[in-house]
């Protein structure tokens, strides 16, 4: 390597970074339990991939999420209905 530029082969960094020196790279700067700021190198989005900010989440209209449908406002409705309708039951049984 040369004496002047030690870093200068050091190759492609991962997330966005440019190539070259590992140490230029910019920093998360988030804040950690101990009070001081994360030095791991940041991403495209600013922060480390510990530090990476709010999940994108499960795309709109993922029928993967849907288990059972147990829990939809139909099923939940319907099992109000039911409710109402045995407890009518059980009170004109009892009156007889």
């Amino acid at each position: 390597m040369n004496e002047e530029q030690p870093h200068a082969q050091r190759g492609k960094l991962k997330n966005g970074n440019q190539p070259g020196d590992y140490s230029k790279a910019p920093r998360c700067g988030a804040r950690t339990r101990k009070g001081t700021s994360c030095k791991a190198p940041a991403m495209e989005n600013g922060r480390c991939r510990l530090h990476g900010g709010k999940s994108t989440g499960a795309p709109m209209g993922n029928q993967n999420a849907l288990k059972h449908g147990q829990y939809s406002a139909s099923a939940i409705q319907n099992r109000r209905e039911l409710r109402f309708i045995v407890r009518q039951l059980k009170g004109s049984l009892s009156r007889i």
